[in-house]
């Protein structure tokens, strides 16, 4: 990365010109260093919700909304998402490089071997109300960790900190599964040696005593690549809560905690679980597709389109042409009718030929297909965003190592515009 090979030129009232570095990354992008604008100028910056502001250096994910390009550590999303399974695209981007064959083989044996509970976690499910939603449970649950397996930092910080991360890595499936048969007030099914990281997943999740269910090779494949798909984003919202809360010193497990919290919001991580809810909605209300493209084309509707257009993405998001093509295949194994897949395949048809959508790039996004798939592989709509973390975990958990090496190492603190009253004077409570 270029410091200080070119300069910007800042004028500001009263004063002379100043020059400000350009920092070009590894892609050719273009940044104004203004670290220390306000020590030099007075001046702060005004940017809300950081569109135009770069928070941090990162080697770990890679976007071009302008031309639809995701990569984790160099490699193209697709590439991955064909070639590997969640597992290795976990030690992608947590350890820096894919592994070997004998690296995979020692990585999953122990993320099996982590993935048990303390018996005293498992109890506290049975605490939680059957309605909960379930994020409230992962969230709290995930930093419950801390409490049950403190890090031994005065043995060896950096052994205790790779087994923190496969530990969380494993657990967290193992708590989101046990988080569906407590909404169910079923017994909990425990991991197994003999299944990979998915297997068991779909496992502890829909294994009874009173239904052979089988494991399904291509569900197995689907939860893989969805996984997949969410693993990074660069400094999304939920990623940008993980290092700002370990910019404070906090452990990986209160962070993880922060990004499950960000990533609830129907904005961000919730939005594939709108998109089913939207889909219901219209169809308890009698709306097809080209109602649904009408209404939002009204100027003053209050109909919220959830599922199309990206905060980044200006063309296609290249997880949803992923996602498109295996709901493909999951349609494929199961041809049950279902009026709300046949709406929302409808509505994308309906969307991206219309000439008002192509305008503002309000292409579908990878939450309007995920959903769908994973209500297709039989998890419920209020878990929809468990799974997203689930896939986003290894993300995370790699931006919090990043962080805490960064030798800039700073606590996150953004300056505001202050937009109050002035100075006052208090009048004593007997005169007001």
């Amino acid at each position: 990365m270029e410091f200080n090979k070119e300069f910007a030129t800042l004028t500001l009232p009263d004063r002379d010109p100043i020059q400000i570095p350009v920092i070009t990354d590894n892609m050719g992008e273009k940044s104004i260093d203004v670290r220390n604008l306000r020590k030099e100028t007075g001046y702060i910056t005004y940017d809300p919700g950081f569109v135009n502001t770069g928070s941090c250096n990162s080697s770990i994910c890679y976007i071009d909304g302008e031309k639809g390009i995701l990569r984790y550590r160099g490699y193209d999303i697709e590439d991955l998402v064909n070639n590997c399974d969640f597992v290795e695209v976990a030690y992608l981007l947590i350890k820096g490089e894919l592994p070997n064959y004998e690296e995979r083989r020692r990585y999953a044996e122990l993320l099996n071997r982590e993935s048990m509970l303390h018996y005293d976690m498992q109890s506290f499910f049975r605490r939680y109300p059957q309605d909960s939603h379930p994020m409230s449970i992962l969230a709290a649950m995930s930093v419950s960790l801390s409490a049950f397996y403190p890090e031994m930092d005065d043995i060896d910080p950096e052994a205790q900190i790779d087994f923190a991360v496969t530990r969380l890595l494993s657990k967290i499936r193992t708590i989101t599964a046990f988080t569906y048969r407590q909404m169910l007030g079923e017994e909990f099914v425990p991991p197994s040696f003999k299944y990979s990281y998915g297997e068991n997943f779909l496992n502890m999740m829909f294994k009874s005593p009173v239904n052979d269910y089988q494991i399904n090779p291509l569900h197995v494949k689907a939860l893989n690549q969805l996984l997949i798909l969410h693993a990074d984003h660069e400094q999304n919202c939920s990623t940008t809560a993980v290092r700002l809360i370990a910019s404070a010193g906090a452990n990986l497990y209160a962070s993880i905690s922060a990004g499950i919290c960000a990533l609830w919001g129907p904005k961000h991580g919730g939005a594939n679980q709108a998109v089913i809810e939207m889909l219901e909605n219209a169809i308890a209300n009698n709306m097809g597709a080209k109602d649904i493209v009408e209404q939002v084309k009204e100027r003053n509707n209050t109909f919220r389109l959830m599922g199309f257009g990206h905060r980044v993405y200006k063309t296609y998001d290249p997880r949803s042409m992923i996602a498109k093509r295996l709901l493909q295949e999951i349609l494929d194994l199961n041809t049950t009718h279902d009026p709300l897949l046949e709406l929302a395949l409808e509505l994308e048809e309906a969307a991206v030929n219309d000439d008002y959508f192509k305008e503002r790039n309000l292409y579908p996004n990878v939450d309007f297909y995920t959903g769908i798939i994973f209500r297709r592989l039989g998890i419920p709509t209020n878990m929809f965003t468990c799974m997203f973390a689930m896939g986003r975990l290894p993300g995370w958990i790699a931006h919090w190592l990043e962080w805490t090496n960064d030798p800039y190492g700073k606590i996150g603190r953004p300056r505001q515009i202050y937009d109050g009253l002035s100075l006052r004077k208090v009048i004593p409570i007997d005169e007001r």
